[in-house]
């Protein structure tokens, strides 16, 4: 953690001390290593000093308040039982604090207060979700409310992610009796030939981000159980035509890469008390030349209809690594020129 050798401006040396009874807990805010603080160090512009049980803030006004609203929420989360994870950290950082409650009770959904949007939390079997952006709570908060809900944007923004978490929690909570995840097998740019195998073994390798993201929410024999009775289905967008899917959450992910006939034939499988959320990238269509986006065309003709939520995301909503927001700004950019 950087302190300094140089005596700052009068205005600079002013500082917040902020007190924290628990010794254990102020470790863990620290991280190890004061990884934590130095992180907070760098995104605000800020100088914290641990004095025993203090942590004093140092630096413009405006940047130490920031920072004192972070440290006690942090710090807050981790008075009441939660963990503090790196991506706990950058969430506060992106959206500021807010109000602290215990753990989720069984069977909560989501949590709305202070605010229209101000806390959205998402229970899992393996752990408690929370969105890191404002776009990302609009987004979840639209999942909610919504039968039908469009997530576009970059790649790490988290479109499919919260779509899969959403989904378990619904399952889990007896809003839904199945999860259905697709996705176009479409090439990305390169010819991989014939793959060896059976039906499973060849479409696989196109559907392993969705398991993936079950795998995060759901225990390992869980999910797999749950796959072998049906009650999550994992399969090629072709699959979907003829089938009437209701009572179920439907997520089809990659949707950019779906003819206009294909968005056409899925939409219009949605049936009673099901869900479904559609999630595409518009700069990462795998098509042949010439052929249309479907996730275009559902944008253009389904914009109006009400009770269908369009949520989009920019590189500000990236949460991957840093650098994957500076990369895809850098190719809008180019774009853009």
């Amino acid at each position: 953690m950087a302190t300094g050798a140089l005596t700052p401006p009068a205005e600079a040396a002013a500082e917040n001390l902020l007190e924290f009874p628990d010794n254990f807990l102020l470790i863990d805010l620290c991280g190890e290593y004061d990884r934590n603080l130095t992180t907070i160090e760098e995104s605000l512009g800020v100088q914290i000093v641990r004095r025993g049980n203090q942590l004093a803030v140092m630096g413009e006004p405006e940047a130490r308040a920031d920072a004192s609203n972070v440290l006690s929420a942090l710090y807050g989360r981790l008075e009441a039982g939660r963990s503090l994870e790196p991506g706990d950290l950058d969430r506060e950082l992106r959206m500021g604090s807010e109000p602290v409650r215990g753990p989720a009770r069984e069977g909560d959904q989501i949590e709305l207060f202070k605010g229209e949007i101000a806390r959205v939390e998402i229970k899992t079997r393996k752990k408690l979700v929370e969105p890191r952006t404002d776009a990302q709570k609009a987004y979840v908060k639209a999942l909610f409310d919504n039968e039908l809900a469009f997530g576009i944007g970059p790649a790490g923004t988290g479109k499919t992610y919260l779509a899969v978490a959403v989904g378990v929690n619904m399952l889990i909570s007896g809003h839904v009796d199945k999860i259905i995840l697709s996705r176009p097998a479409v090439e990305a740019g390169e010819k991989l030939g014939y793959l060896p195998g059976d039906m499973k073994d060849k479409v696989d390798p196109y559907m392993q981000p969705l398991y993936d993201a079950l795998n995060d929410f759901l225990p390992g024999k869980q999910s797999a159980k749950m796959i072998e009775e049906k009650v999550i289905e994992i399969a090629p967008l072709a699959f979907m035509r003829g089938r009437t899917l209701s009572n179920a959450f439907v997520v089809l992910d990659e949707a950019q890469n779906a003819t206009t006939m294909q968005m056409k034939m899925f939409l219009t499988r949605l049936g009673e008390g099901s869900r479904m959320v559609i999630t595409g990238d518009r700069t990462q269509i795998d098509l042949p030349r010439g052929v249309n986006s479907g996730l275009w065309d559902a944008e253009r003709l389904l914009k109006n209809i009400p009770k269908i939520s369009f949520n989009y995301f920019t590189s500000k909503d990236v949460v991957r690594h840093p650098l994957v927001a500076a990369i895809i700004e850098a190719y809008e950019k180019d774009d853009n020129a």
